[in-house]
């Protein structure tokens, strides 16, 4: 879907409503605060008055739209910007291409990335594990703002983002705290498979993985990046992708909100090939 589609699928809000009715309630409009169908519709307002409870409510209750002000096709069309756009899209860019404000397009944003979260299915097969972190370089800092091993893993300012990726498959990627073994294994034996190939560098926090997976490991340090089918090449390159979009499009995220921003990220590579990717999102922006 790109804006154009979504202007003449969607053309009015009241289309928008309907669409969001079919996807949460198949047409059969649910009470959500005592499960009721019985429903009086009120079309002026697009609510219901449920005669059970005799409260009122409309399909927007308990989704990312919920209590919004703003015509939902603007909401749509955010959404089809946010996915559309490879790298991400700054507030600034969104508030000019939707006509809304700054603030009002940071929240919006924010609204969408929580149905990007996905959840449940395990890695399998052969699996590269790596380790990032997120933060400024000190050679672009001023002198004053220059941290102790601000390079690397030692950087104080830094915040450390794990991943891992089924090769030619999903991308799982999460914040942590940091990338000491006990973390990382956690984290592997939370989303991989029993039996699959696990794929690193020599970072010592890998060492002594679980003997339900196999790990072969790569050396960077010796200028080793390729050893057989044994290398973190894919997930090194979306740790690339992730970082040109905060450098060439966010500039800075703070550590608090890093994760909705890395799940964004790992959302749209993930369904870079599925052309329902935004009747996904709409899917689960509704049941949040």
């Amino acid at each position: 879907m790109n804006i154009i589609q979504i202007y003449k699928k969607y053309p009015t809000h009241t289309d928008c409503i309907k669409r969001l009715e079919q996807v949460k309630w198949n047409n059969i409009p649910v009470c959500p605060y005592c499960k009721s169908t019985k429903q009086t519709p009120v079309p002026k307002e697009s609510r219901y008055h449920c005669n059970s409870c005799n409260k009122s409510f409309s399909v927007t209750v308990g989704t990312i739209f919920h209590n919004t002000k703003l015509d939902l096709q603007k909401w749509f069309l955010a959404v089809t910007l946010v996915l559309n756009a490879k790298k991400g899209v700054s507030s600034r860019q969104l508030a000019r291409d939707i006509e809304v404000t700054k603030d009002t397009a940071w929240r919006m944003q924010m609204q969408i990335r929580k149905a990007f979260h996905e959840y449940g299915t395990l890695l399998e097969g052969i699996v590269e594990a790596d380790e990032t972190y997120i933060g400024g370089k000190n050679k672009n800092r001023h002198e004053d703002k220059k941290t102790e091993g601000g390079q690397g893993r030692g950087g104080e300012d830094k915040t450390p983002v794990i991943g891992l990726k089924q090769r030619d498959g999903k991308i799982v990627a999460k914040k942590a705290n940091d990338v000491k073994g006990k973390t990382l294994k956690k984290f592997i034996n939370a989303n991989v498979k029993e039996g699959a190939a696990i794929m690193t560098d020599e970072w010592g926090g890998y060492n002594g993985l679980s003997p339900k997976f196999r790990h072969s490991i790569v050396s960077h340090g010796k200028g080793e990046y390729v050893s057989g089918d044994c290398h973190t090449n894919g997930m090194e390159n979306f740790w690339s992708l992730l970082k040109r979009g905060i450098i060439g499009q966010y500039h800075y995220i703070s550590a608090k909100h890093l994760n909705n921003y890395v799940n964004e990220f790992c959302f749209r590579y993930n369904n870079r090939n599925n052309i329902d990717v935004f009747d996904l999102t709409i899917q689960k922006a509704v049941n949040i």
